[in-house]
């Protein structure tokens, strides 16, 4: 499912299952705030992350959602006292892995390949965010919210006879947040999208019943599942 992630995520697994903490966090517990010192890296076991930014306005912006075995690791590796870009909080019930920074760090300065696989994650990291960036860039709002309905299937998405059914309830504020737009914006494009039949419902959770339709729209380039994701 997630084979190039899993590769460097079984290995930190591997060293520091019996020796760090494993924590069960409730639906809305902070990890950690935007410029707070890094004391932890974690490794998500289980459950789902949301990774994002507030602005001077108190407004939310959501840059990633992550579920299940995923890295969450928001520094600058190897700096002297990093803090945080951005805050985290679980958006269900979540298992995680805690691990001391400075073991986290230890760990591949030990090994080079080690420090190799790192930075290959590292750098899919950097190309993902590029093609998010150029997505919202080149074909604006309605481009980005179409671009993040389709990494949101690549991510959580479980194919039915209905469609594509986006395995994570999101409400419209939710759904402004990752494309940094408006609520009232996003509905009514999400409104354009339901009338053209290609999106539906079910209980908050959005149902993409044309894909193509989507991906044609914002010249979708068909990218492997480790570029195109909301992680």
């Amino acid at each position: 499912m997630k084979n190039f992630n899993l590769s460097l995520y079984s290995l930190l697994i591997q060293h520091f299952i019996e020796n760090e903490t494993i924590q069960t966090m409730e639906a809305g517990t902070i990890l950690f705030q935007e410029k707070e010192y890094v004391n932890h890296v974690y490794l998500l076991l289980s459950g789902k992350v949301a990774l994002g930014r507030m602005n001077i306005n108190g407004k939310e912006f959501i840059l990633k959602l992550l579920n299940d075995e995923e890295i969450i690791m928001e520094y600058q590796i190897f700096k002297h006292a990093p803090k945080y870009h951005f805050f985290a909080k679980t958006i269900t019930n979540c298992e995680v892995l805690v691990i001391k920074r400075e073991h986290f760090e230890a760990f591949f300065l030990q090994d080079q390949e080690r420090l190799s696989s790192l930075t290959a994650w590292l750098s899919t990291r950097y190309l993902k965010a590029q093609m998010k960036c150029q997505d919202l860039i080149i074909h604006g709002k309605k481009g980005g919210l179409y671009s993040i309905l389709i990494r949101l299937c690549a991510s959580f998405g479980i194919k039915t006879a209905n469609g594509i059914v986006i395995d994570v309830p999101l409400t419209h504020q939710e759904l402004a947040n990752l494309t940094f737009g408006t609520r009232e914006v996003v509905q009514r494009m999400l409104k354009e999208l339901k009338e053209k039949d290609v999106i539906s419902y079910d209980k908050q959770k959005i149902i993409i019943k044309n894909l193509n339709y989507l991906k044609k729209e914002v010249d979708c380039q068909n990218c492997s599942f480790e570029i195109c994701g909301i992680n």
